[in-house]
């Protein structure tokens, strides 16, 4: 880790979803929460909480020097709208191949 830099991954108690043009892609009670300096707290969420029907994979790919190297899917009209890490660094190994949405509300 990079002097400063920090990254938690617990699990979380929410009830999150995500929701794309008004239908449910996403809904749990057992995301991973994963907190990153400089970033928002992201849920990583089991894949079989997604519709992973609704998913398109994408030829997109990333790499992050604390998590790895990502994969993307993309819902109807929104590109690389969800990623994954198949192979994350030891420090984060809880997320592998949780899907993780940009857009994810808690359900109060």
């Amino acid at each position: 880790m990079t002097s400063g830099h920090r990254i938690t991954v617990e699990q979380g108690a929410e009830h999150v979803r995500a929701v794309h043009q008004g239908q449910v892609v996403a809904e749990s009670r057992r995301p991973l929460v994963l907190r990153e300096t400089g970033c928002p707290p992201r849920y990583y969420l089991p894949p079989e909480d997604v519709r992973t029907e609704l998913l398109t994979p994408s030829d997109t790919h990333t790499h992050c020097p604390f998590k790895g190297d990502a994969s993307y899917w993309s819902l109807p009209g929104a590109t690389d709208t969800v990623w994954a890490y198949p192979d994350p660094k030891p420090e984060v190994a809880d997320i592998k191949d949780h899907l993780c949405f940009y857009e994810t509300e808690v359900v109060r």
